[in-house]
């Protein structure tokens, strides 16, 4: 970030290039409206390198970036009109070996989509910041700017709702 604060472009290349995969996975989540993301992404990087001085090192680098993007993703959204929906992903090919895993692996992520869809945006990205960027509830806290207890009322709250919501679907896959 120093590096950054000096207005070292290869510095901020690389951060980007470092942060860009796991914003994109948490805002895609977070935000459900592809076209949305990488808009969100760019803002969040923009407020990166044009206010560097912001980040004061009372927390990791990561919980600062992530609560920029969650809270640029929240203006965004509430911007947005309408939801686009993203009819091409269940037609992406994975990456898995073997047809039947494939067909097992998809059907596995819709009903987790669909299950996720039905959370508000602050519930899923609890969810996605705790399960896929394995941060803690302070961290999270910090990053959505509420009480920790919120964050844990919130991941209580998505638990019980995937949990009522997925039991029966999953059982025969997992």
């Amino acid at each position: 970030m120093a590096r950054i604060a000096r207005r070292d472009l290869r510095a901020f290349e690389e951060l980007y290039r470092a942060y860009h995969p796991r914003l994109t996975r948490f805002l895609m989540t977070m935000t459900r409206r592809p076209p949305l993301v990488e808009e969100v992404l760019n803002d969040t990087m923009m407020v990166v390198w044009n206010r560097p001085e912001r980040f004061n090192g009372s927390s990791r680098l990561s919980t600062w970036i992530f609560a920029i993007a969650y809270r640029t993703a929240l203006g965004a959204l509430r911007r947005q009109d309408q939801p686009i929906e993203d009819k091409g992903a269940d037609q992406r090919p994975a990456s898995d070996p073997g047809p039947e895993r494939q067909l097992g692996d998809r059907q596995v992520q819709a009903v987790l989509l669909s299950a996720l869809d039905d959370l508000s945006s602050d519930h899923r990205a609890v969810v996605d910041l705790t399960y896929f960027h394995d941060m803690g509830y302070r961290e999270i806290a910090e990053i959505m700017d509420c009480p920790v207890d919120t964050v844990k009322t919130r991941m209580f709250h998505a638990r019980r709702h995937l949990k009522r919501i997925l039991s029966g679907h999953l059982a025969d896959w997992l």
